[in-house]
Order: structure tokens, then sequence, then C-alpha cells
């Protein structure tokens, strides 16, 4: 694990120092953040009117299940779009023989090669987002609270890492994977709204199936005091669940990619 850490440490930086070349791009990114977060508000504010509610949800409460699509949206950027979406580069170029070849394990070395710093940015408006909608709706944050709402979120970033990594080991049979990512990109912006939202069959299908809710909604809830215990152990237990699913099918997909010079 010491050595798997240093090398982290190794890709980031590096990938920091690249960004840093062109520090214009931050300010750029922010402003775009901030642009792309005020369009999000104003369209979640055409379903408020004066008393009026979302599924039941204030829209101070709507404020937290935004802030943590925001986060979760950030993270993607900053993580997943650089990493998983270079699989399919690797495939269609023959460059996934390097990786196999190197004495770490692919699926670290193709998650975490690198990452995007113009997605921190919008991860800080997002959580900012969150802790004003929580004080908005009167929520006393606790030790206890704020610790499970950051295993929530490291469930669902898990989760969300999970589903775009299977999409994206497709790509050693069909190659060219863009166009499934950006439906489950689609479905997963549903996640911007609180579950309650949407018709009971829509619920379950983003409960059980595309777990969106353990995104947004559930961490929201449990600050909010309405998620029972049950519910926060089948969050963890389904990013367990997609995680080794994620690994496994990895494994089998590997043992039907046909390398570069063979």
């Amino acid at each position: 694990m010491g050595r798997y850490w240093r090398t982290l440490r190794r890709f980031w930086g590096m990938a920091v120092a690249v960004q840093l070349e062109y520090q214009a791009n931050v300010l750029i990114e922010l402003l775009a953040v901030a642009m792309s977060l005020s369009g999000s508000l104003f369209l979640l504010s055409l379903f408020y009117g004066p008393d009026q509610t979302l599924g039941g949800w204030s829209w101070a409460q709507a404020l937290m299940v935004q802030g943590l699509y925001t986060v979760f949206d950030g993270m993607a950027t900053t993580w997943l779009r650089p990493n998983l979406g270079a699989i399919v580069t690797h495939v269609r170029e023959g460059t996934l023989d390097f990786v196999l070849l190197k004495p770490i394990d692919s699926q670290f070395w193709l998650s975490l090669r690198t990452l995007s710093p113009a997605g921190l940015p919008e991860i800080g408006l997002g959580l900012g987002l969150l802790a004003w909608g929580s004080h908005q709706a009167g929520v006393e944050l606790s030790l206890f609270a704020l610790f499970t709402v950051l295993v929530m979120l490291l469930a669902g970033g898990l989760i969300l890492y999970s589903l775009w990594f299977l999409i994206a080991a497709t790509s050693i049979w069909f190659v060219k994977t863009w166009n499934a990512t950006e439906v489950l990109r689609a479905l997963l912006a549903s996640g911007r709204y609180p579950l309650n939202a949407y018709p009971p069959a829509l619920r379950l299908l983003f409960t059980l199936v595309l777990p969106v809710a353990f995104l947004t909604t559930v961490p929201a809830q449990v600050l909010l005091g309405e998620a029972a215990a049950p519910m926060l152990l089948a969050g963890l237990a389904l990013a367990v669940l997609f995680f080794a699913a994620a690994r496994a099918f990895w494994l089998f997909a590997l043992r039907f990619y046909t390398s570069a010079s063979s």
C-alpha cells in the first residue's frame, strides 16, 4: 500500500504541475462553473413558487440536494472523465499494452493516473451550497452527522466510479463507448432533484438499478435526520457491490483483450 500511495502522489503532483502551466485557465474554469451552477439554480427555481414544495422538499432542502449533485459532478470532472475517458483511447491505439506491462495494477493506473484541477472549484461551490442550504433548512450539524455524510459521499463516489468504469471496460469489445457514457451522465443528472419528485417507478429505478438516490438524496436526508440506519447500510453495501462487480468485470474483460502486437 505504501508503494501505491507514493505512486499516487507522484501521479497527481505531476498532473497539477502540468495544469498550473496555464494559470489563467483556473479563473476561466471558475467562471464557467459559477455560470453552470447559476443556470442549475435558475432551473430549480422554476419549480418553486410561494409556499410550494417539490416532492415535499422545501427550497432550502432542494439546495442541499443540488449542492451534493454539484460535488459529484465536480468529482467526475476532476477524476473520472480524465482517467476513464482515456480507456477507450488506450484500447483503440494499442497503448493499453504498455499499461498492462507496468509493475502496478492496471485498474489502479487507469483510474488514478491523472486528475483535472478544473473540477475542484465545482466541488468547493457544491460544498458551499450544501452548507448554505443546511443553514437555511435549520439543520444543526453534529460531528456524527458530518462523519456520516462524509461516509455517504465516499460511498456515492465509489458507486459513480464503478458505474463509469463498467461502461469504460466494455470498450475492449465495442471500442467506442462515448454514447453510453453520455447516457449515464444524463441519467445521473436526475440526481440534482429530490428523489420524491419522481414517480414511484423512477424512484425504484434510481434506488436499486441506478442508485442515484444514494449520491444526493440520501446524504441530504441524513443531514435532515430523515434517513434511517438501514438506508445508510444499504448505500454502503451497494458501493461495495458495485466496486466488486467493476473489478470482476475488468479482470473478465482482460481475458478478451487482443494486444496491438498480437
